[in-house]
């Protein structure tokens, strides 16, 4: 599994990744945000999780320095990510930790089957 961004032609990169970027800007490359660590900006703890989502939930906004990816000049991109710990502090770096069920699947009203469960949490480096 992948955590994609979308770089476009004209240089900017976006995260979830669409069909056209600013300006109408067509993609040019996928790159995989699970491959690189992060800078969390903030984050927060939620108490009154979504049935099946842990409980308590600790999220971030974290920043990934693009530069190494891309040829031309200081690039990033910022996601919001599940954390694996609430002890994390503004400016600490965080990496992707790969979770087969980031939620209970049993859980909710949707059919089990219909949905994937897995994917990152983020953990301190």
């Amino acid at each position: 599994m992948t955590m994609e961004a979308t770089r476009y032609q004209d240089g900017s990169i976006s995260y979830p990744g669409h069909p056209r970027g600013p300006d109408g800007a067509e993609p040019v490359e996928t790159i995989d945000l699970s491959e690189y660590t992060a800078e969390v900006v903030t984050w927060t703890t939620s108490t009154a999780t979504p049935p099946g989502v842990r409980e308590p939930n600790h999220l971030a906004i974290v920043d990934f320095d693009l530069s190494e990816a891309v040829d031309d000049g200081d690039q990033s991109v910022r996601a919001i990510v599940q954390l694996t710990t609430g002890d994390v502090e503004t400016g600490d770096e965080v990496r992707a930790v790969y979770e087969d069920e980031l939620r209970e699947p049993g859980a909710g009203i949707r059919e089990p089957d219909s949905q994937e469960w897995d994917g990152y949490r983020f953990e301190p480096v």
